[in-house]
């Protein structure tokens, strides 16, 4: 994973990946990324996403991940 800061570029806005962090993730000028930003709210993350409705409590869906992971 690489961590970069938008700066503006002209009129622009643009992301500066260090030169060894592309080397470790093998990025090569004209390829595609895919930009994730980070800290998104509750509020934005339910406006985009939506919420799921469940019949099972929090706690239930918890420990049926805990037995699937062998625990």
């Amino acid at each position: 994973m690489v961590t970069a800061r938008v700066t503006r570029w002209g009129n622009s806005l643009g992301i500066r990946i260090p030169k060894k962090k592309a080397i470790l993730e093998g990025i090569k000028e004209g390829d595609q990324v895919l930009i994730i930003k980070n800290g998104l709210t509750i509020k934005e993350l339910v406006k985009k996403f939506g919420t799921r409705k469940s019949k099972r409590s929090t706690q239930e869906m918890k420990d049926e991940a805990r037995r699937g992971w062998g625990e």
